[in-house]
């Protein structure tokens, strides 16, 4: 039953056809029917048309349906169509990625003038941009046209910034750039120092087809800092001690402290008290060094049978070495490249205070204080206390790099008959110097005995130590020169394509150090045709 009804149908269909035919002035069936229900056909779809905005960029006609227009001489209120063109290549790139307005569908592609566009752009993927076009009013805006077109790119050339930007839209597509030369300025990448001419964000897709990635000098880092020229703060001079038979109670001169500008305080020994029979003992001046072999900033002991002794002077703080050079690659970022300062120089130690002198007494073998006076021998002194720690310098900064093109995570470039080029990287900067630390006062005289008398003195505090030298810092590393640097190999590099970079920046030197003189220079920077470097959660390497 199916079988004879689709025959009736075929039939049916069969006998308007030539109707239908007709009606078009052609003659003839289709050859989709049969009076034989056993015969198949297979009525094939007409191939689609190709649309008029598909092409080679190098033949294709430039129509203004398939794209918006851009030349120095047009202006931003314009439609952006051949006939009118906009102003500036970051404006065209809005028209062509969200359209130009009144219901009409967003282009997808720029074509830009065979001129100079001083300005920093940022190009959707799937967005072409399709440069070197000829301009003149009424042409054709070919590429090539009234001049040799790959003689003639669209060069992009900002004071500042990196020309080219590509960015993920969430298109998944491709953006072809053709004819264009992209050019940064030496340091002028938001570090102020590097030089990248192209970067594809994470994501980001896109063919550089006949066109010119150019990168220019990057430039030298910063010195460090250095500490303060003068000395840090000194040390104080210790207290005197009470004279004997002046004081019911002779206590030992009270200790003097030195409070550095990390907190950090050298602290005088107490002078010993004086006695009757026997003198008291100073204390130790602090801080004390964790290992003291040599006994420094000892307190003195008290006159007992045998005269008091004095205090030790305290120990110098310890001078600081000086610090390491940058080492590793640096690091990508949507900004570029970052490169690592040189370590900064570490404070030198504070001196210790001096201790305390021993306190003496004033009864014994000798004469006492005489009738109706305090009966108290003499006092010791305090120890002096000792000189803060200096200041170390601060790491001299990198050097600026000079990157052709830097590829984010997950971003895809081909190349195509295109010239990539970076130049030299920038020195590191040298480290800075240190400061000198303060000097260690000396501790004060004890208490005399009185006068007319055998009284034996109290004893000197002892002097407080020097701080120690803060440390010099250490050179920055020197700045990358790498025609495509890039965190995943998404890449493909067709013939004709050049890739050629220049000399990656020396590691700048140790503050106050030779030339020649290797300890805390910096690291020279990476560098390469190609270079791959780690993710952002990936260890430095």
């Amino acid at each position: 039953m199916r079988c004879i009804l689709n025959c009736r149908l075929r039939k049916f269909l069969g006998s308007l056809a030539p109707v239908a035919l007709g009606l078009g002035g052609a003659s003839g069936t289709s050859g989709c029917y049969s009076e034989n229900c056993a015969e198949v056909f297979l009525c094939e779809s007409p191939s689609p048309q190709p649309s008029p905005c598909d092409g080679d960029p190098a033949t294709a006609p430039a129509l203004d349906e398939c794209g918006v227009f851009v030349s120095g001489h047009g202006d931003d209120k314009s439609p952006g169509t051949r006939a009118a063109p906009v102003k500036t290549l970051q404006y065209a790139v809005g028209l062509a990625s969200s359209g130009r307005g009144d219901g009409q569908a967003a282009t997808r592609r720029v074509y830009a003038c065979g001129e100079t566009f001083e300005e920093a752009i940022s190009l959707p993927s799937g967005v072409d941009l399709w440069g070197g076009r000829g301009c003149e009013v009424g042409g054709d805006w070919s590429y090539g046209s009234s001049f040799d077109g790959p003689n003639h790119p669209t060069t992009i050339a900002p004071p500042l910034g990196i020309p080219l930007r590509v960015i993920d839209v969430g298109q998944d597509a491709m953006s072809t750039i053709f004819g264009v030369r992209a050019v940064a300025a030496a340091g002028s990448a938001s570090d102020g120092k590097s030089s990248i001419a192209m970067i594809l964000s994470p994501g980001a897709r896109a063919t550089v087809r006949e066109s010119a990635i150019v990168a220019g000098n990057g430039k030298d880092g910063e010195a460090g800092e250095d500490a303060p020229s003068i000395r840090a703060t000194d040390g104080m001079v210790g207290n005197d001690g009470a004279n004997a038979c002046t004081a019911d109670a002779a206590v030992g001169a009270l200790p003097v402290v030195t409070v550095c500008d990390d907190g950090i305080e050298s602290t005088g020994g107490y002078g010993g008290d004086g006695g009757l029979d026997v003198g008291g003992d100073g204390t130790p001046g602090q801080p004390q060094p964790a290992e003291n072999p040599d006994g420094k900033g000892r307190a003195g002991t008290g006159a007992s049978s045998a005269p008091c002794l004095a205090g030790t002077n305290g120990a110098d703080g310890a001078n600081s070495g000086r610090a390491g050079g940058a080492a590793g690659e640096g690091y990508l970022t949507i900004d570029g490249w970052m490169g690592a300062r040189g370590e900064d120089g570490k404070r030198g130690g504070v001196g210790q205070g001096g201790g305390g002198g021993g306190g003496s007494k004033s009864r014994g073998s000798m004469v006492a204080c005489p009738a109706g006076r305090p009966q108290r021998g003499a006092a010791g002194g305090s120890g002096g206390s000792g000189g803060c720690g200096g200041k170390g310098g601060r790491g001299g900064g990198y050097g600026g790099a000079s990157i052709a093109i830097v590829a984010l995570e997950d971003s895809e470039i081909e190349l195509d008959a295109t010239l990539v080029l970076a130049g030299n990287g920038g020195k590191g900067g040298v480290g800075g110097t240190g400061q000198l630390g303060g000097i260690g006062r000396v501790g004060a005289r004890g208490g005399y005995g009185y006068p007319g008398t055998t009284i034996w003195e109290g004893c000197r505090g002892g002097a407080g130590g020097n701080g120690g030298r803060g440390g010099d810092a250490g050179g920055g590393l020197g700045g990358a020169s790498v025609g495509i640097a890039y965190v995943v190999p998404n890449m493909a590099i067709r013939p004709g394509t050049t890739i050629e970079a220049a000399q990656p920046g020396d590691g700048g030197s140790a503050g106050n150090a030779d030339v020649n003189d290797e300890v805390g220079k910096g690291a020279s920077g990476p560098s390469g045709q190609l270079y791959r470097f780690g993710a952002t959660n990936e260890p430095p390497r």
